[in-house]
């Protein structure tokens, strides 16, 4: 398999006047070509602190990150940040203008992937007239438009409710994998990590250590929804949630 990102030892300590916080102790994974990885942890443990690493939004202590031959990281959030007064195909080409990239071949493939997913006829409308679902696959466009090689993903479905959840995990699973993206997403629902994942990484409290890492065996590949019947579903939950539950 393809080696594409590798995190070696990594460490972040938080520093103030009275003391030292660690926020994450010598966490080491990689992550190879078309995989998608899911990390999952207690709440406040240093699942978005690692995110925030890696898209340089946030600094390391020690360790290090190799990303092979410069490869792009696309950063899509917990919240679709779509600008109210812009219509939905100018939100979408938001990152684009920043990064001084709004060309016409890149607006062509901007307008090439609404027509792929099932939006055309959305783009020239505001974001108040879409779905929370709608509105998180334009976030995920958005992504896209940049051309990452990697998708970096902070909890995409936790603002929508449990049916629109489990509809837009399909979509957008079936977009990353139809744009040949890899991608890793920090999540606090098992299941939807168990269902969309390659492999899930278990973290323990902060400061958060890698307690296991289990790759996800199906009798059948298919959609996340599709992958919740699969017979070693029930498995992979009861193995993960004890580790979250008992602290060493």
């Amino acid at each position: 398999m393809n080696k594409l990102l590798s995190i070696k030892n990594l460490s972040k300590v938080y520093y103030n006047k009275k003391e030292e916080t660690e926020a994450i102790k010598d966490i080491s994974f990689d992550l190879y070509e078309g995989e998608f990885v899911s990390i999952v942890g207690p709440s406040g443990c240093g699942k978005s602190t690692l995110l925030n690493i890696l898209t340089n939004m946030d600094t390391l202590t020690k360790g290090k990150i190799e990303l092979k031959d410069n490869l792009k990281l696309g950063y899509m959030l917990q919240s679709d940040s779509m600008l109210s007064w812009r219509k939905v195909i100018d939100n979408a080409l938001l990152g684009l203008e920043i990064k001084k990239e709004k060309t016409e071949e890149n607006i062509n493939y901007v307008k090439n992937l609404f027509k792929k997913y099932g939006l055309a006829e959305f783009m020239e409308k505001h974001p108040f007239e879409l779905s929370g679902g709608m509105r998180q696959r334009v976030a995920l466009i958005r992504t896209l438009a940049l051309k990452p090689d990697i998708l970096i993903l902070d909890e995409p479905f936790s603002k929508l409710d449990y049916q629109s959840r489990l509809k837009v995990s399909d979509d957008v699973y079936k977009m990353i994998k139809n744009e040949g993206k890899t991608a890793l997403m920090v999540t606090h629902d098992l299941a939807e990590a168990i269902s969309i994942s390659d492999r899930v990484i278990v973290l323990s409290e902060r400061p958060c250590e890698i307690k296991n890492i289990y790759k996800i065996k199906r009798e059948k590949e298919g959609t996340p929804i599709e992958n919740r019947k699969d017979k070693n579903f029930a498995y992979y939950y009861d193995l993960i949630w004890k580790d979250l539950m008992f602290h060493d």
